[in-house]
């Protein structure tokens, strides 16, 4: 098996991404965030990184890290919802019930979790907060941990404030990971159908009404509410909105680093969602005219493959798999009229036709298209560049799983 040019194993956090080849540091990635972030750490437990420090985050199953960690990189996202770990102060109103801040260890590791109760069949139970400014049609995701006590499930409804009429909501059990013994992530995604404010209620009631038909108690921490189609990782809040800056990690390598004429672009990554967004991984020389890129696409659950020499297409070509969302591993070997994909193990795409570069004309790997546009947003376990065209033997083996564990693992088949 040949050896990689330049090859990036998420290890360390820092001002880089940093490469394990070249040992020169030529294959690291410039990593920019402005402001803090938070992250699965190796115990499991979220912690924030201070500004301009990238972050490994860890895979969490049944509430313990599973395998190795992955390079998070995430668009700009703000949390509207206020006081994120106070649910018994202001703006948050109680509905019926008691809540008392900091009644149990939480996801971060200490003592500032909510005990949230519902005591009587005739009151609403829980808690609310209102939100405003909200633009109709827009979508938002709500999301928190949660942890149940006495009562079985806890449910998340979205209130119009007018009226009290349910909006949209959801209510959480066992079936949905809900227990006694691990904090579960919940997420609720909705479209806002007008422009009047809307409550966030968290209660031990039904999806379609506040009455609480469960009576008892549970635990609730770190409470976002964020214009996206999906939850994003945890943003703190006190009195006031929190926005994590958008990241990015580009200038890898350099014109010594890459084959003009042929090579292969390794990744395993995984996307946060199917949000129908392009987001790429490109070796170019600073532009889209050339560029060898692979991206998630506007298609659902698609992923395209393109080789552009001197602004025309050598390669463009795209395919649909199972789930983005989930760890894959692919390779994009270039060459004069040999160009192919491997996901996974199998041989997907194939082109016996197109030109491959001029020397000196790539320069770069980045998390982006090529020119710092549709920046790539998921987690990434590896990058590799080889500056040799491998056989198809070759391919298959990178891109295919090791063992039955690691399948396992990175496919989430254990959750079926």
């Amino acid at each position: 098996m040949a050896k990689p040019k330049l090859c990036l194993i998420p290890s360390s956090q820092g001002d880089k991404f940093y490469s394990v080849l070249p040992s020169s540091g030529v294959g690291d990635f410039d990593f920019s965030r402005s402001g803090g972030a938070t992250r699965i750490n190796s115990q499991g437990l979220i912690e924030t990184v201070v500004d301009g420090v990238s972050r490994l985050n860890y895979p969490m199953i049944d509430g313990k890290v599973v395998g190795c960690p992955s390079h998070l990189l995430e668009p700009q996202s703000t949390n509207i919802a206020l006081r994120s770990q106070e649910l018994g102060t202001s703006p948050w109103v109680l509905a019926g019930g008691a809540v008392t801040n900091n009644s149990a260890i939480s996801p971060d590791g200490t003592l500032n979790a909510n005990k949230i109760e519902s005591v009587s069949a005739t009151l609403a139970g829980g808690v609310f907060q209102t939100l405003t400014s909200l633009v109709t049609g827009d979508i938002y995701t709500v999301s928190f941990y949660g942890k149940s006590g006495t009562s079985a499930n806890l449910c998340l409804t979205i209130n119009n404030t007018a009226a009290w009429n349910t909006v949209g909501g959801k209510v959480f059990t066992s079936a949905d990971g809900l227990n006694n013994s691990t904090w579960t992530r919940f997420e609720y995604t909705f479209a806002v159908p007008s422009t009047s404010g809307f409550n966030i209620h968290i209660g031990a009631h039904s999806e379609v009404g506040l009455t609480p038909q469960y009576l008892g108690d549970f635990y609730v921490y770190g409470l976002q509410a964020e214009k996206s189609s999906h939850k994003t990782s945890y943003i703190p809040t006190t009195t006031s909105a929190v926005t994590r800056s958008a990241e990015t990690a580009n200038n890898s390598g350099d014109a010594s680093t890459f084959n003009d004429s042929e090579g292969v672009l390794m990744a395993e990554i995984s996307a946060l969602a199917n949000d129908l967004t392009n987001r790429g991984i490109t070796i170019s020389d600073g532009s889209v005219n050339n560029r060898v890129t692979m991206f998630y696409t506007n298609v659902s659950n698609s992923i395209q493959v393109k080789v552009v020499v001197g602004g025309s297409n050598s390669l463009n070509s795209y395919i649909v798999i199972p789930n983005i969302s989930l760890h894959n591993k692919f390779a994009l070997k270039y060459k004069q009229n040999d160009f192919s994909l491997f996901v996974n193990g199998f041989e997907l795409i194939t082109d016996t036709s197109g030109n491959t570069f001029s020397n000196g004309t790539l320069t770069k790997l980045a998390f982006d298209r090529g020119d710092a546009a549709e920046d790539f947003y998921g987690k990434t376990k590896e990058i590799g560049y080889y500056d040799t065209a491998l056989t198809d033997e070759e391919l298959e083996y990178m891109t295919s799983y090791r063992s039955l564990n690691e399948m396992v693992t990175e496919l989430n088949l254990n959750a079926l």
